[in-house]
């Protein structure tokens, strides 16, 4: 492990294939610590199988990288350990009270038991949802649901968070607020690695790669990538640019 790195990520080369299909075609990059990294594409292009390799949930097929300094083949439980994850889909136990989950996650990541009432304390303040502790979690409304999911992801502290589309389905309100909280992580040094099709969002991103069909197409800070896109063209946004050049990348 090599924590003296600025980077909290580094692949090179990295692959995978399922058997003749080849999902990820030996791709390259690296995010620095503290940053808002945005990886996006369309359905299909590669993005889950990816964040699933960095997460140590599969092992690629060719290639090497880095996760929290941690090797993606040999040290996979060593970076489920360092990250947190939150998925697209609902991942916590709707049968539960929020309270309830949290205890159960933080049995699971090990936390210190005399950490859990500071933790459990810390994560209704965070989330808003002290007053629903006692609700069964499926009962909730969506955004609060998500706000749960993201306190659990954060109960053992991870150097990195990984975010597949964090806010599908959350209202508007509710999206500002998640973005305003996790800028605030970063500010503490956490690493923020956020996958999503909302381009309004992806702008709160310091740098975003975009990918298709398991091969980058772009990458680079969001206005970067709109001026390369549409050069002088001073009206077009993030969504022009993502449109243009999945375009490029079909024929």
């Amino acid at each position: 492990m090599n924590d003296s790195s600025p980077e909290s990520v580094r692949v090179d080369q990295l692959e995978k294939r399922f058997g003749r299909f080849v999902a990820v075609r030996e791709i390259s990059f690296a995010v620095e610590k503290g940053e808002i990294f945005g990886f996006l594409g369309p359905n299909g292009a590669g993005k889950s199988t990816t964040i699933r390799m960095l997460c140590g949930i599969i092992t690629p097929t060719a290639g090497s990288g880095t996760v929290a300094g941690y090797d993606i083949f040999t040290e996979s439980e060593h970076i489920k350990h360092a990250i947190g994850y939150m998925s697209q889909k609902f991942s916590l136990y709707q049968d539960m009270t929020p309270f309830e989950n949290i205890r159960f996650y933080l049995g699971i990541y090990n936390v210190p038991q005399k950490q859990w009432e500071e933790k459990t304390a810390w994560v209704f303040e965070m989330t808003r949802l002290k007053e629903a502790r006692d609700r069964l979690t499926r009962d909730l409304p969506p955004g609060w649901r998500q706000r749960l999911a993201l306190g659990c992801a954060l109960l053992h502290d991870p150097k990195i968070l990984f975010l597949d589309e964090p806010t599908s389905g959350v209202d508007p309100i509710t999206r500002r607020h998640f973005w305003h909280f996790i800028r605030e992580l970063t500010e503490t040094g956490m690493t923020v690695f956020v996958t999503t099709h909302y381009m309004d969002e992806a702008m709160n991103c310091d740098r975003i790669l975009m990918i298709n069909e398991g091969t980058i197409v772009a990458e680079g800070p969001p206005k970067t990538i709109i001026r390369d896109a549409f050069p002088g063209e001073t009206e077009a946004d993030l969504s022009d640019a993502f449109v243009k050049l999945m375009a490029r990348r079909d024929r």
